[in-house]
């Protein structure tokens, strides 16, 4: 099963760390970011990955050239990953932007394959990587419960456990399983891309297709056993070197 990685966005969120490089590119423990989520997803017995870059895409390039050197050292020969460039196919940000813009730029590569979605800023377990990836005729959305559900887009279920809407930052409470980001789609979803409209964000919202996808009944919850790990902000740069210095011992 393919693996589509979205990390073309500048990340404003961590400030001046994200100056001169893409945020999946800052290094936690003289590393990058991404080689994390990459070790992890390889582990998990993923081979075949697209990565969808934009903001400093040369340094992408640069990365996944040494990236895959390492694979080849440890004896790794049959990794693949493709990069593809979302600015060059819609052009700048401030032309087209939205989480749902990774999907417009491979449709050709993923074919009528099921494939997954893994965003380049956050760590999922080898467990949970393994078990999203069910290859059936369903959509599925990894989900954990949180204390702050408020700050998530938070899944409704039917009567018959499957996904039928996501509501983005509630005000009041409505529960507190939320989306994590992390996602198993069928082709059906190249189906929904036309139909999503411009968000009040004035972006292309990858949660507005799922929706579409769960109004016809075909998403489910997978909820996930392990960690998730964001990589947003300046104070998660120490937070995931601690989590890795733990994972050790």
């Amino acid at each position: 099963m393919k693996v589509l990685i979205p990390a073309a966005g500048q990340g404003t969120r961590m400030k001046e760390l994200c100056k001169d490089k893409p945020k999946s590119l800052i290094c936690v423990k003289q590393r990058p970011f991404l080689a994390y989520l990459l070790d992890n997803l390889i582990e998990a017995g993923y081979k075949d990955f697209i990565l969808v870059v934009g903001y400093f895409a040369e340094l992408m390039e640069r990365f996944v050239r040494e990236y895959l050197d390492y694979c080849q050292q440890k004896g790794q020969t049959d990794i693949k990953i493709q990069l593809v460039n979302q600015f060059d196919i819609l052009g700048p940000k401030e032309k087209e932007y939205g989480t749902l813009c990774p999907l417009k730029c491979v449709k050709d590569l993923i074919g009528d394959e099921n494939f997954l979605v893994v965003c380049g800023d956050t760590l999922f377990s080898i467990r949970d990587l393994r078990a999203i990836a069910v290859d059936d005729d369903f959509n599925y959305i990894g989900a954990s419960e949180v204390d702050n559900p408020e700050k998530y887009g938070v899944l409704i279920t039917d009567e018959n456990g499957l996904l039928k809407e996501i509501i983005e930052k509630p005000k009041t409470f409505i529960g507190n399983l939320v989306n994590k980001g992390i996602y198993k789609f069928t082709p059906d979803v190249f189906d929904k891309i036309s139909q999503v409209k411009i968000s009040p964000r004035g972006e292309y919202e990858l949660t507005d297709a799922v929706t579409l996808l769960a109004q016809e009944g075909k998403v489910k919850i997978r909820p996930l056993e392990d960690y998730w790990l964001d990589f947003g902000n300046p104070d998660d740069v120490a937070k995931v070197e601690k989590f890795l210095e733990e994972q050790k011992k």
